[in-house]
């Protein structure tokens, strides 16, 4: 599931890049996934029954980075920005 999940973030990040719109999109529900992604690291190091850690965390990082990615753009074109005519 979080790969299946995970592989919405790079196609909306590229669109998102491509269309240098935010419409539709939610600050709110991005940062609530980020701080799902947090959280999802955090209980996988905490549970570790070892030293080496759990291979799910490279899809939990995999996605926080790509949801980082997605709220930079977000922030960078969103509503109310007045983008010059340099960008």
């Amino acid at each position: 599931m979080i790969g299946c999940f995970g592989l919405g973030w790079p196609i909306a990040a590229f669109k998102t890049w491509r269309a240098k719109r935010v419409d539709g999109k939610s600050l709110g529900f991005i940062l609530l996934v980020f701080t799902g992604y947090l959280a999802g690291i955090t209980m996988k190091f905490i549970e570790a029954d070892s030293s080496i850690p759990d291979w799910v965390i490279g899809f939990y990082l995999f996605n926080i980075f790509f949801v980082t990615v997605e709220i930079v753009l977000y922030l960078k074109f969103r509503p109310g920005r007045i983008i010059s005519q340099d960008e």
